[in-house]
Order: C-alpha cells, then structure tokens, then sequence
C-alpha cells in the first residue's frame, strides 16, 4: 500500500472527512482490521487566511511546498492538498517538489463526466469562482462547462464559508442561502453544481437539491485511497 502524504487544516473542519473517508474506503475494499497509511501535516489556518485574503500566493505556495517536503521526509509516496482554493499554488508547488500531487479538481471531473453532464456549476471561496485556476481546468483540461452564482450570490458564499464553516458553525439559515443558489444555478442550466470548497457539505443537503452535487474532499479522498492500494494512477 503507498502512504498518502495528507496536507490538512484548512480548515481542520474539513480535513476530518478526508481521513474518515480514506480509512473507511481502504476497510471497504481490503477488509477485516485494514485501514490507510497516511502522513497528516495539518498547518495553522489563522496565517493562511490571512495570506489568502492579502492576495500572498507566493507566501502561500511556499507554505505548501514546505509541508511537501516534510511529507516526503516522511516517507510518502503521493500528496493530498485537502482544500480546494488553495489548489490556486498547485503549480508552484509542483515545480518545487518532486512527489506527484493529486489534483481535486481532475478528481471531481472524472465523476462529472461519469455523470455524462456537460454543464455544472462550480460554488466555494471567492477565489475558487472568480478565478482561472479551477474552472479553467475543468473547461480546458476536460471539456466541462462551468457557470458560477451572481456577485451577490458569491460573496455569500465566500462569507458562509469563512464567516461560519471554517469556525465550526452551522446556522439553517445560511443552509437555505446556499441552497437557493444552487436552485438559481439549476435555472440557468446547470445539470449538477461543485461543492467547490471542502467546508461546504456541511451544509449542502443532497435531498433539498433538484440536482446532483459534487462533494469534491469526499471524491478527492476516495481516489486518493483507491491510488493508495494501486487502483488507480495520481
């Protein structure tokens, strides 16, 4: 089995589902006591914040290519950045290390595509809808159309997300917000809608939405397990 090199706590809220899910699939597929090899660096959100919302990418790349290179001191085989948004330095991290990192955005297209959808919507952090980075790999690398929400629609979302989820907090009425984004995304033609932060299923419900959506950390954690026991290639 590889070991997965699993860069969490961003937030840490949301880095509980990867491992949850990782072991749970590898005891799925393997049986009996088995669970995953893993190497978790959770780093301290409060600074990576900041960074983020100062628009310091290149502090942020070198953050992560840090945690990187313990992983590999570590002994892991691949590497699993447990967030979306910060996927916005998967480039810089990959000209600076040598382990192969798994990107969650060719994860969730695999399953859209299994979906046979060829227009979704894509929700997260400001920085995941508005720029290039995420929804130009899907429309570039994949063929998938992307729409996102309204300017209003998004800086709720972003607030939601930073404002409540990532603190822990979890209020009905930020849950029929984002669903009633997602139901004006379904009217403008979207077939499925990307939780495109990993904070967001926590208050998405699949049984409010009148279309499929995407939990990317559980899709992105599912084929990190499935890469682990030599399923599939990073």
């Amino acid at each position: 089995m590889k070991t997965i090199g699993l860069i969490g706590g961003m937030s840490w809220e949301s880095t509980v589902p990867y491992y949850e899910t990782i072991n749970r699939t590898v005891k799925e597929r393997l049986g009996g006591h088995h669970s995953a090899e893993i190497l978790l660096y959770s780093v301290d959100f409060a600074p990576i914040e900041e960074m983020q919302h100062e628009g310091d990418w290149h502090g942020l790349r070198d953050t992560l290519v840090e945690a990187v290179k313990r992983l590999e001191r570590g002994g892991a085989d691949f590497i699993v950045i447990a967030t979306n948004t910060m996927h916005r330095v998967y480039e810089g991290i990959v000209e600076r290390t040598h382990l192969p990192i798994l990107h969650i955005a060719d994860c969730v297209a695999e399953r859209i595509k299994l979906a046979e959808m060829k227009k979704v919507a894509l929700l997260g952090t400001l920085f995941t809808m508005e720029q290039d980075f995420y929804k130009g790999r899907l429309e570039d690398r994949h063929r998938i159309r992307v729409i996102t929400p309204e300017l209003d629609d998004r800086e709720t979302i972003h607030k939601i997300i930073y404002d409540e989820l990532t603190l822990g907090t979890i209020r009905e009425e930020s849950r029929d917000a984002l669903h009633a984004v997602v139901d004006r995304l379904a009217e403008a033609g979207a077939e499925g809608a990307i939780l495109g932060c990993t904070e967001l299923p926590m208050l998405a419900q699949a049984k409010r939405s009148g279309i499929q959506l995407f939990d990317t950390g559980v899709i992105h954690a599912q084929k990190a397990a499935a890469i682990a026991l030599g399923d599939a290639d990073v």
